[in-house]
C-alpha cells in the first residue's frame, strides 16, 4: 500500500501472519480543500466502512465550522463581524483561536493567523498577487496581538480595522486529531488519517512500523528521508504545494506574517510530534524564521522533531533525526 500525498509519502509494510482476523481498510475524499486518506484495520466489512464513514463527517464537521471559503461557517462569521464587535462562537473555535496565540507567543509571532489580512488578496489558482501598495495598506492589520478574546462569553473580537484570520495554518491537523479520537473510541488501535500534509498514525502495523517517507520540494518521486513511526503525527508543508510561478519568482501560501510576502527561507520542513495539530501549527513557521532559528524553536518543546530543505537544497535535523555520519566521515 502507498498513499502518495501532496506532501509526503506513506508506506505500510506488508501485514504479518500474526494480524488477528480481520483487514485493511481505506478510502480518499475530497474535504477541506485537500485529499483526506483514511486507511484502518477492522474486523469486518461493515465496521471498517462505518468507522470511515464516521471520519470522513467529522472531517466535513471541522470544515463547516472553521472553513473560510465557506460563508456560513463560523469562522467566516467572525471575518465579517469582529471587527465592530465582539462575535460568539462554539468553545471548540474559541480554543483552537485562543490555541494559535499561544503558538505566535511560542514563536515570536512567525505564527500568526491574522497573515490573513494580507494573505486573502492572493489567489493562486488564478495567478493573481497584491502589489506593494495593497501589501502596505493592509499589512498594519497583521497582529496576533490585536485579536481579543473574551474566554468567559467565548467571544472573538478584531482590535484593528482590517484584520482577517485564516485557521488553514492549523486546521487540518486538528481535523486529524479529531478524527483520531473518534477511531479510538470506537476500538480501532490501527490506522492512518491523513488530510493533505498532515498525519497521524494509530499504533503500527502488527509488529512493523508505517514507514514515512519525506519527498524533495522539486522531485517527487525523490525521498529525503524514510522514519519509522507509531503512534505519532507528521506535518509537511513546502512551497510546491499551492503557488504560482512568475518573473522567476515563486509565490505560495505560506505567508510571512511580517511582510505580507510568500515566506522563503525553507523550501520544505516536516514536523514530528504527538498530535497533528502541533505539528501543522509548528510546520508553517520555518518558511518564516529559517532553519537555524526554527530548530532553536524546536529544541524547546520536548518531543518534536524536525527535518527541513533550505532554498539551496541543504537538509537539516533536529538532533532525534539527524543521521548517523559514515565511520570514514564523509557525508
Amino acid at each position: 500500500m502507498l498513499l502518495t500525498l501532496a506532501a509526503l509519502a506513506v508506506t505500510g509494510a506488508p501485514v504479518v501472519t500474526a494480524a488477528p482476523e480481520g483487514a485493511w481498510y481505506q478510502r480518499e475524499a475530497a474535504i477541506m480543500g485537500t485529499r483526506i486518506a483514511v486507511e484502518l484495520w477492522a474486523k469486518t466489512p461493515a465496521e471498517g466502512d462505518a468507522t470511515i464513514d464516521a471520519v470522513m463527517k467529522e472531517m466535513q464537521r471541522v470544515d463547516m465550522l472553521m472553513s473560510h471559503y465557506k460563508p456560513e461557517s463560523q469562522l467566516s462569521r467572525i471575518n465579517a463581524h469582529a471587527g465592530a464587535g465582539p462575535v460568539k462562537v462554539d468553545r471548540e473555535l474559541f480554543d483552537l483561536i485562543a490555541l494559535s496565540l499561544e503558538y505566535s507567543r511560542l514563536t515570536d509571532g512567525a505564527f500568526d493567523i491574522t497573515y490573513a489580512s494580507v494573505g486573502y488578496l492572493y489567489d493562486y489558482r488564478k495567478h493573481l498577487r497584491p502589489d506593494e501598495a495593497q501589501i502596505e495598506a493592509h499589512l498594519a492589520a497583521v497582529d496576533w496581538r490585536s485579536l481579543e478574546l473574551d474566554p468567559a462569553q467565548s467571544t472573538v473580537r478584531f482590535a484593528r480595522p482590517g484584520m482577517r484570520i485564516d485557521l488553514g495554518g492549523f486546521a487540518k491537523g486538528y481535523a486529524v486529531d479529531r478524527s483520531i479520537a473518534l477511531l479510538v473510541a470506537r476500538g480501532i488501535e490501527h490506522a492512518s488519517v491523513s488530510a493533505g500534509g498532515d498525519t497521524r498514525i494509530l499504533g503500527d502495523r502488527f509488529g512493523r512500523p508505517w514507514i514515512v517517507g519525506i519527498r524533495h520540494p522539486d522531485d517527487p518521486d525523490r525521498v529525503i528521508l524514510r522514519i519509522p513511526l507509531e503512534d505519532t503525527a507528521l506535518s509537511t508543508s513546502g512551497d510546491y504545494e499551492r503557488y504560482f510561478d512568475a518573473d522567476g519568482v515563486r509565490y505560495h501560501h505560506i505567508i510571512d506574517p511580517r511582510t505580507g510576502h510568500s515566506a522563503s527561507k525553507v523550501r520544505s520542513a516536516t514536523i514530528i510530534a504527538a498530535t497533528a495539530t502541533q505539528t501543522d501549527g509548528l510546520s508553517k513557521t520555518a518558511f518564516v524564521l529559517g532553519p537555524e532559528q526554527a530548530l532553536e524553536v524546536i529544541a524547546r518543546i520536548p518531543g518534536v522533531d524536525a527535518v527541513f530543505v533550505g532554498p539551496d537544497g541543504k537538509v537539516y535535523y533536529s538532533p532525534g533525526l539527524e543521521p548517523p555520519t559514515p565511520a570514514d566521515g564523509r557525508p
